[in-house]
């Protein structure tokens, strides 16, 4: 077999990994649900593009719309980088399947690597730049325009796509590096918010209006920045592929903590005592509850120290961001990291059950640490007692009881140590917790819409201490139809094992 037959194949199956994923191919809804997301969220971008094309032609004294548009382009990127981190993995997370294989890992990351690059993922903002494009370029100045000027934000695309894979990397090596985008960006939207003239907006303008001409130089920049982006994405992840896989053996604990204070509860202690240990001792647990403390922190900064959220649309997001992302984070992987030891779970009768009850109880008091961060905000006004009343119930007994279903159809193994070669969930997990977080705002909208605002924050309160006070009905439902499905679960749990 030669390379191209090789790469072929490697692309066949990165195909089909998702679409033969088990929880898939056995619920028909959620293949609806992602289908109806992804096109929902084209047609917003779709409606974007033809709303700003019309609304930017005469509002800003004879400035041709693209040209309003173009100064605009550090803020798509920043919003695309972010985007990625929900439904884009490394490179480096695909190569482990292949390790075992007479296959060169230099290989397979230019495999990876240049798949990325190429992604469909870095074509779809193409659903607002066409529409906005045809109105606001080809018209008045033609198709060969309208090309140059598409191609030029594709190229910057897949630089900043590449941008992001390094940042990635380097961050599931080590959490501190989230501050390196976050600087680069916080340092941006610094030079560009507070002059009172955006200092950028003109090179970014300039910048795109060389790429609608086909000026050479443009092409070329963008070119090497897309090489060397690469070649620094091949250096760094062969090396912390070749780090982790081969790594030998683990650092020894020198002290253990005991918990003794919950022995007191018996088995429902234990596993207390597990969700606990888990966060403490496992590199991938204890990065992405940390990760989640960071995210609650910085938007609650950022929302103290300035007025770039002060609308009822952010306040709400946001509030809502702090409940729920501890929970979700763990809830929509809920035991994947348990199919490393299902074996010995399934060993004891109810013991399921029990665990089920003690992950309930742990994110619950989970649940106590955003109204501590969220105090100042609640302190100076910004933030409404009430909606956090509202959201600390409704999270605890509507949205924490959607998660938990996915106990049912979780089957996959996800390592508790590994963090660069091992995938950290699939897109069906991903489409979940997208949806779980727009939800509830909806809801809550619509509440304080139709009955004023403390009473619709009284509403998602009363929904929550209903699934609260039933929490023991609804946990006993999940584990029945869990153990319905046990033998097929514990069959996929053990194939995608490590």
């Amino acid at each position: 077999m030669n390379k191209y037959q090789l790469y072929r194949l490697i692309s066949k199956n990165a195909n089909l990994k998702e679409m033969r994923h088990p929880m898939l191919d056995k619920n028909r809804f959620m293949k609806f649900l992602i289908a109806f997301m992804w096109l929902y969220y084209a047609a917003i971008l779709l409606f974007m593009g033809v709303v700003m094309a019309m609304g930017m032609r005469h509002s800003y004294n004879g400035v041709a719309a693209f040209h309003v548009f173009d100064g605009g382009l550090l803020f798509v990127l920043m919003i695309d980088f972010w985007m990625r981190f929900a439904l884009q993995e490394t490179p480096a997370q695909n190569v482990q399947p292949y390790s075992l294989l007479p296959i060169r890992r230099s290989f397979l990351m230019n495999v990876y690597l240049t798949r990325s690059g190429f992604a469909w993922g870095n074509l779809y903002w193409g659903f607002m730049l066409v529409p906005f494009g045809l109105i606001a370029i080809a018209v008045p100045l033609g198709w060969g325009a309208f090309f140059g000027w598409l191609l030029g934000w594709w190229l910057l695309l897949v630089a900043n796509g590449f941008a992001y894979l390094f940042c990635r990397a380097l961050i599931l090596k080590h959490l501190a590096w989230t501050l390196l985008p976050m600087a680069i960006h916080g340092a941006l939207l610094a030079i560009v918010m507070v002059p009172d003239k955006n200092p950028l907006d003109m090179p970014c303008t300039i910048l795109m209006y060389d790429f609608l001409k086909w000026e050479l130089l443009p092409f070329l920049c963008a070119g090497a920045l897309i090489a060397f982006l690469y070649w620094a994405n091949y250096r760094l992840q062969m090396g912390m592929v070749y780090d982790e896989v081969g790594k030998k053996e683990e650092k020894e604990i020198k002290h253990a903590t005991q918990f003794n204070f919950l022995n007191r509860y018996g088995k429902l202690g234990e596993y207390l005592k597990l969700e606990v240990k888990q966060r403490m001792r496992n590199k991938t647990v204890r990065m992405s509850f940390f990760v989640g403390i960071g995210f609650m922190v910085t938007f609650s900064l950022i929302m103290y120290f300035s007025d770039v959220y002060d609308n009822n649309f952010m306040r709400s997001f946001i509030c809502l961001y702090n409940y729920i992302i501890l929970g979700m984070m763990t809830l929509v992987t809920i035991m994947c990291y348990e199919g490393n030891y299902i074996d010995g779970l399934m060993s004891r009768r109810e013991s399921i059950l029990q665990l089920l009850t003690a992950k309930y109880y742990f994110n619950v008091l989970l649940l106590f640490i955003p109204p501590i961060i969220l105090l100042p905000l609640m302190v100076i006004g910004k933030m409404s007692v009430w909606m956090n009343i509202g959201y600390f119930f409704f999270t605890a007994g509507v949205v924490y009881p959607l998660l938990f279903q996915m106990a049912v159809y979780n089957s996959n193994t996800l390592p508790m140590n590994t963090k660069i070669t091992s995938k950290q969930g699939n897109t069906t997990q991903q489409v979940v917790s997208t949806v779980i977080l727009f939800l509830p705002l909806g809801l809550e909208k619509g509440a304080t819409a139709l009955f004023g605002e403390p009473w619709g924050y009284v509403l998602l309160a009363l929904l929550g201490i209903a699934g609260i006070v039933s929490h023991q009905y609804w946990l006993r439902n999940v584990y029945q139809r869990f153990m319905a499905r046990r033998y097929k679960n514990m069959e996929g749990f053990r194939a995608s094992r490590n």
